[in-house]
């Protein structure tokens, strides 16, 4: 994956030159007691029996990214998970997970944790740490709670996601319902009162989270969200706040081979709680493209979309998305985790191809401020991915 930023960013920090990324993942899920068969099946079913499954997650990469004013940053952290989930016992499952970090040969970085500040960033601290531990109930059809600490990606990651991305991944300590009480009727309701985020730090919070959705045959999926974020210690109330939105998305035919692609969502975020600010703020998101299968033996889709993004600004304060998967979002360079004060519009393009079995997509971003007419200047991303079996990926 290489990301490139054409121009820094005035008023913000100085724009990554060059950020290039490869990774290697391997991701083993074996049911736990005794077998064999060749390499990748011997260790998938190594542990059979009725005592639950072993989880193992294995991902190395090698990050390289060049800044203006800081030393040019290279590392290759190792990650990895591995878990036991047990069998379901009268509807009760639990779930354990560790995960680790380290550099392998490849330290040259400011990993937010080594003090190593006059290199560029990269975020993923050499950790170790309980990355999920949850038990759920499903013995009522439809319904599942789960209790602790828990993997949660929510619509399109935009408000809610565990930024996997990153090598440490973000995971919520909460009380979560999630329930289709009618056909295509998804309800998601949860209490969250503690983050593990990417730095493996805790953040605590009060904040019930709630997400409806109803998805129309053929047509798309409509959700309604409330999430109140309330953040308990001082140092983090200018992030409490109060958001509501609506999002559709969904796909509808043209022909056997064409469709189209479309996605509209508004929501309105205001001061919460604690939070000092006295402001209100919109996001806007709109996406339309298509998408064409079996286009020749070489190339089996192709796809094209144009979007626009806008998270607008209010008495200084921009709309946040402090809990979200922000690497998905405004450029793979991370130059927004975080809108500036004075808003962000994204005007972007992708085209796709799955090409001969690879994964190819070429991205680009042109990137201005909602109040002031700054422009924050524009971004080249490209990704190239191979699934090479079950297990593997590059």
């Amino acid at each position: 994956m290489i990301m490139n930023r054409k121009k820094c960013m005035d008023g913000i920090g100085r724009g990554r030159g060059m950020a290039l990324c490869a990774a290697l993942v391997a991701t083993i899920m074996v049911p736990a007691a005794a077998g064999a068969a060749g390499i990748n099946d011997t260790i998938a079913n190594a542990l059979q029996g009725d005592w639950g499954r072993i989880t193992l997650d294995l991902r190395y990469r090698y990050e390289h990214v060049d800044q203006d004013g800081l030393k040019t940053a290279n590392g290759d952290p190792l990650r990895i998970r591995l878990g036991y989930l047990t069998p379901k016992f009268s509807g009760l499952q639990a779930f354990a997970e560790f995960e680790g970090n380290n550099s392998v040969f490849l330290d040259d970085y400011n990993n937010t944790d080594n003090n190593k500040t006059d290199y560029a960033v990269i975020a993923d601290p050499n950790k170790g740490e309980l990355n999920q531990a949850w038990l759920s109930w499903s013995g009522y059809e439809g319904t599942v709670v789960k209790a602790g600490r828990q993997r949660m990606n929510w619509d399109d990651q935009r408000f809610i996601g565990a930024v996997g991305w990153r090598q440490m991944e973000q995971t919520f300590d909460a009380v979560s319902v999630f329930s289709t009480p009618l056909p295509n009727l998804d309800l998601k309701l949860s209490y969250v009162w503690n983050v593990r985020n990417i730095k493996s730090r805790d953040v605590n919070m009060s904040s019930p989270l709630v997400n409806i959705a109803y998805t129309f045959s053929g047509i798309g999926r409509l959700s309604a969200y409330a999430y109140l974020l309330d953040y308990n210690d001082e140092a983090d109330y200018g992030l409490s706040s109060q958001t509501y939105g609506l999002r559709f998305n969904g796909t509808a035919p043209v022909s056997d081979a064409l469709r189209l692609l479309y996605t509209a969502e508004y929501a309105v975020q205001s001061d919460y709680q604690d939070n000092p600010a006295d402001y209100s703020a919109d996001y806007y998101h709109f996406i339309g493209g298509i998408t064409y299968k079996d286009v020749c033996p070489l190339v089996s889709s192709l796809s094209a979309s144009v979007a626009w993004m806008l998270q607008s600004s209010d008495n200084g304060v921009s709309f946040k998305t402090p809990l979200g998967t922000n690497h998905k979002f405004n450029g793979w360079a991370d130059q927004f985790l975080t809108t500036p004060d004075t808003g962000l519009r994204d005007l972007y393009g992708t085209v796709g191809a799955m090409i001969h079995g690879h994964k190819v997509q070429v991205v680009y971003h042109q990137f201005d401020a909602d109040q002031g007419g700054a422009d924050y200047g524009d971004e080249w991303d490209f990704l190239v991915q191979k699934k090479i079996n079950e297990h593997y990926s590059v």
